[in-house]
């Protein structure tokens, strides 16, 4: 595989940090955290006039017709500015959708008109009546469920897992807190919902599996953003803060303790990139790559990000400053689409 970013993926990311550090800049992210919003109505447009949620559209459909490793370059540049939207799961589901062959939504979605989120987590069932699947339970840490137009909800059946199209509007969803201040999450209700056959998108569990790790690895992206801004205002802040007389940055301890950050940041950077050109060319390892960048990126950068707490010292703990922005949501990534431990012990039975 090579690890060089051609010239269009080198532009992609380019442009895509430029339009960020102008169009969701720290305080617009505090905004809508004080404000509930689950999204920022010009940040959305802005991302889908760059192409954002069409990348991974097939051309036919009005798309980019790129894989996931450009939506992880877009995912990371999101973490990196700590932003808020489905901006990465509009675009992943409407690359499932192209992928299992449901392309009738996909102008949509590459146009910018309708938000999907992803509902992965908890114990959604559903039973046949009749050729339909009635839906009951919830799914739980759903993003931006009150704006999505569509969820990709992942249900358990007797005969199986089965990923199914459903219109938010007929669930409903409840807010939830957690730690992430720079994104709304929701647990959606799923009370006799009623789908039809040809909502069901997919029934093989190697389609599911696939969603899963793809999300996995997005996921992962955005931990690696979060991780190389922590790093940055980190280096700034050794930089200049003095202690005895001397930049902090001048002591042997902090030198290591950055260096040990960079290193970190540097192995997520190779296991997630792997993982997601793994992905897209179908090799028969990408599961276990997928694995392998989640737990060792999300978890690797939410101790990064301990580590660039205890750096920043007592300013770093004051709800005024960024940091605790990306350190919130870094842990929050840790936890999203399997812990670090499950994706080990998934590892250890997939090596076996």
């Amino acid at each position: 595989m090579d690890f060089e970013l051609t010239e269009e993926q080198a532009a992609l990311r380019e442009v895509s940090r430029s339009m960020l550090a102008v169009s969701c800049p720290p305080p617009l992210v505090r905004s809508l955290a004080n404000s509930g919003k689950d999204v920022d109505d010009k940040l959305w447009q802005r991302g889908t006039e760059l192409g954002w949620t069409g990348l991974a559209v097939p051309e036919e459909h009005d798309g980019a017709g790129q894989g996931l490793v450009e939506l992880c370059l877009v995912a990371e540049e999101i973490g990196r500015a700590a932003a808020p939207g489905v901006f990465g799961d509009t675009a992943l589901i409407a690359l499932a959708l192209a992928r299992l062959g449901q392309p009738e939504l996909l102008p949509a979605f590459a146009a910018g008109d309708l938000k999907a989120s992803l509902a992965c987590h908890g114990p959604a069932a559903g039973r046949y009546d009749e050729g339909d699947l009635v839906l009951s339970g919830r799914a739980t840490a759903v993003q931006a469920a009150a704006t999505a137009d569509w969820l990709l909800v992942t249900v358990a059946t007797g005969q199986g897992g089965r990923l199914v199209l459903v219109e938010r509007a007929r669930t409903a969803v409840e807010p939830r807190r957690t730690l992430d201040e720079t994104r709304r999450w929701y647990d959606v209700v799923l009370d006799g919902v009623r789908v039809r056959a040809a909502d069901v998108v997919a029934t093989g569990a190697a389609d599911i599996q696939w969603l899963a790790d793809a999300a996995a690895v997005l996921s992962a992206a955005d931990s690696l953003g979060a991780g190389e801004r922590l790093l940055e205002m980190t280096v700034g802040y050794v930089k200049v803060r003095e202690q005895f007389g001397r930049p902090l940055g001048s002591f042997q301890s902090v030198k290591h303790k950055v260096a040990d950050m960079l290193t970190t940041l540097k192995g997520a950077r190779a296991a997630t990139y792997y993982a997601a050109m793994a992905l897209d060319a179908g090799v028969a390892g990408a599961t276990v790559a997928a694995s392998v960048a989640k737990a060792f990126t999300t978890a690797g950068v939410a101790a990064l990000a301990g580590e660039a707490l205890q750096a920043h010292g007592g300013i770093g703990f004051t709800w005024e400053h960024d940091l605790h922005l990306y350190l919130r949501r870094a842990k929050v990534n840790e936890m999203l689409y399997g812990a670090p431990a499950e994706h080990y012990e998934r590892l250890t039975a997939l090596l076996e």
